[in-house]
């Protein structure tokens, strides 16, 4: 039986409710300071989640919204610019203490590390935006990959940032478990032939995750117990997910 080696995990709405709360007020802080009137709303802003990248979400919702838009420079000089402002935005909220970390994710991840467990982070959004999290959160030395942003040619639900930490870190996909919040991860992950563990947020919760092996509200803490949506749920006795209980979904191979 081959052994659970690594866990890998996405960052926004994985890791933290990033999106509502971080991205999307980033979004409408740079538009401001640039002078255009578009606000994103949580409504609008959870329809284009299903552009992923930072950059491709404002051209789609230009193209959109505004078709005769026609940026002061070059499209991919425009967009990098004001992807850059918004990345100032979001960092400053993190630094703001403003984006927590949902349940149970510190206390898996540091239960992983102590029992030597590989950890790694593949994820759409841009690398700064990523290790500004962790570095608020987390530690980013925990993670021996942080996989990110513009890595790879395309973004998920492409599987190429699975597979290039997978080659990173010299693993088969029978090796790792991803952690994952989107239809589009979970396409990503599977993709590359990885098992899945899907915690939902209010964007996704309506989303498709049959393909998932577990699929929970969060990762549930001691005094926070998570509720099991879908998965082999007659199995499982535990309040929260843990080691023990990512080693028999690995285990079985008809979770897949």
């Amino acid at each position: 039986m081959t052994k659970l080696q690594a866990l890998i995990f996405d960052v926004d709405g994985t890791l933290a409710d990033t999106e509502r709360d971080g991205h999307r007020i980033a979004f409408n802080q740079a538009f401001a300071e640039q002078g255009f009137d578009w606000n994103w709303s949580e409504t609008l802003y959870g329809e284009l989640l299903a552009i992923a990248g930072g950059k491709e979400r404002i051209q789609y919702y230009l193209k959109q919204h505004y078709p005769n838009f026609q940026p002061p420079s070059e499209w991919s000089e425009f967009l990098a610019s004001l992807h850059k402002l918004k990345t100032k935005y979001y960092q400053q909220l993190l630094k703001d203490a403003a984006i927590p970390l949902r349940p149970g994710v510190k206390r898996l991840i540091k239960e992983a590390k102590e029992q030597g467990l590989r950890l790694a982070i593949a994820t759409t959004s841009a690398l700064p935006n990523a290790t500004a999290l962790l570095e608020q959160t987390l530690d980013p030395d925990w993670f021996e990959i942080i996989a990110a942003g513009d890595i790879v040619p395309a973004k998920k639900p492409a599987p190429d940032i699975y597979n290039y930490v997978l080659d990173k870190m010299g693993l088969t996909a029978n090796e790792c478990l991803v952690f994952e919040d989107s239809h589009h991860g979970l396409q990503a992950a599977i993709g590359a032939g990885l098992r899945t563990i899907v915690t939902v947020n209010d964007y996704t919760k309506n989303q498709d995750f049959s393909a998932a092996c577990l699929v929970v509200n969060h990762l549930g803490e001691l005094d926070l117990p998570c509720e099991f949506l879908a998965g082999n749920i007659p199995e499982i006795t535990a309040k929260y997910v843990d080691l023990a209980l990512l080693h028999l979904l690995h285990s079985d191979n008809s979770s897949r």
